[in-house]
């Protein structure tokens, strides 16, 4: 079936109206902004480029961001023109793939986020009245990709000469980290805007597919996957339902060039303390982190075990850390400036942790977002001190906003 006749020029106006325009700068250090001031004549001339198959795909350029364990991630950055051409390519793979995707995967997809997928979860917990949960770790899961595999996957449903020689050109750009270009033989740089789809169509056949149609059928009790991009976990009613999964999973990801991460790969009790069955003897930690909240058993105001969630310890402290060195960076700006800048991102921490049970982190961040405002003014200047008295006077006039918590009933998604 042919796909890339229906990229257009209006098609690639409404990509470019869907890049964000204020993103870090690719290689070639044109901002969305420089690109903007001959739209048209740099689209049309990407498309026919793109059309005529004489597009040259730039290398992007990589940057580091701290991950929870103190490593660095590495982070593909491409250049603007290339956003664009990514964004039109997913735009039309998204149409094709929508129809095939299952309702187990929340990533990257229209009327799904990370939200819907801890609803989903947590619905899911609850009716099962908790049970065993397989915290899942692809170990460098965007390094490891194989081209060949994923290939072979998009033969199946895509075989547009232009966009697969174009997703080709992609795979071989290569990597520009300061002055030394590499060219890795696996992988897709995350944080590429077309890497989100290539992962879900990548996992759609080794994972998705396998799960709810070759391995439920053959377990004994209820069985539930919830993925997001890379990050999932699978619940199970059944204690050796989740280790006979365990079992036969590394072998169902090797045949795609996937390992699992040896120690944070585990099954977890998750019952509520109440709970009888299968029990085991000690059951230790009795939480787990999925998509920045750790999920544990609390009992409601009516008195009954529920599952709650609550910011994951290492995103706080992340959170925080990253509060602190912006603020230190900015603390010489006049405080009109630092208090618009600030109630942005504390809206944007709220937007995200804003979930029932969890009023008492947002709470706790605000104070210490709070706290550290006040530590960096009072550094400003030798003369002044920002003392507490002094700070809360400052606070009536320029206000942080309250937690929020705008999901209070996130629907599930519905299945495609």
């Amino acid at each position: 079936m042919s796909l890339a006749h229906y990229i257009d020029i209006e098609f690639l106006h409404e990509a470019f109206r869907r890049t964000r325009k204020d993103g870090a700068t690719g290689v070639d250090g044109q901002t969305g902004k420089e690109y903007e001031e001959r739209l048209d004549e740099n689209l049309q001339s990407l498309l026919d480029r793109f059309k005529s198959g004489t597009y040259q795909a730039p290398p992007v350029r990589r940057t580091y961001v701290p991950k929870d364990d103190g490593r660095q991630r590495p982070i593909g950055i491409p250049t603007f023109e290339d956003k664009i051409l990514q964004r039109a390519v997913t735009m039309v793979l998204e149409a094709v793939y929508e129809q095939d995707y299952l309702s187990c995967s929340h990533g990257y997809r229209p009327g799904r986020s990370a939200h819907t997928a801890l609803c989903e979860l947590r619905q899911e917990l609850m009716e099962m009245g908790g049970g065993w949960v397989l915290e899942v770790d692809i170990k460098s899961f965007f390094d490891s990709l194989s081209h060949s595999q994923l290939r072979m996957i998009l033969d199946q449903r895509v075989r547009d000469g232009v966009l697969r020689r174009t997703i080709d050109k992609w795979l071989a750009a290569g990597v520009m980290e300061g002055t030394q270009l590499s060219h890795p033989d696996a992988g897709t740089p995350q944080g590429g805007v077309v890497s989100p789809m290539l992962a879900n169509v990548y996992l759609h056949v080794a994972l998705d597919k396998w799960f709810e149609r070759d391995a439920k059928p053959r377990l004994r009790g209820r069985a539930r996957m919830v993925r997001f991009a890379d990050d999932l976990v699978m619940v199970f009613t059944n204690e050796n339902d989740a280790r006979r999964v365990l079992d036969v999973l590394p072998k169902r990801l090797g045949k795609y060039g996937l390992t699992l991460h040896p120690t944070k790969t585990r099954p977890l009790y998750f019952r509520p303390p109440s709970a009888g069955g299968d029990q085991p003897r000690d059951t230790g930690k009795q939480s787990f982190d999925f998509l920045g909240f750790t999920h544990h058993w609390a009992r409601s105001r009516r008195g009954i075990w529920v599952v709650m969630r609550k910011t994951a310890g290492s995103r706080f402290s992340r959170a925080l850390k990253r509060a602190s060195e912006w603020l230190r960076s900015v603390r010489h700006q006049p405080l009109a400036e630092q208090h618009e800048q600030l109630v942005r991102k504390l809206r944007g921490h709220n937007n995200y942790y804003g979930i029932p049970g969890n009023s008492d982190a947002l709470s706790r961040f605000r104070y210490e977002v709070g706290r550290l405002w006040r530590k960096w003014l009072d550094r400003r200047s030798d003369k002044a001190c920002m003392t507490w008295e002094r700070f809360n006077r400052l606070l009536k006039r320029y206000p942080l906003p309250s937690q929020v918590v705008p999901y209070g009933l996130v629907p599930r998604a519905a299945n495609p």
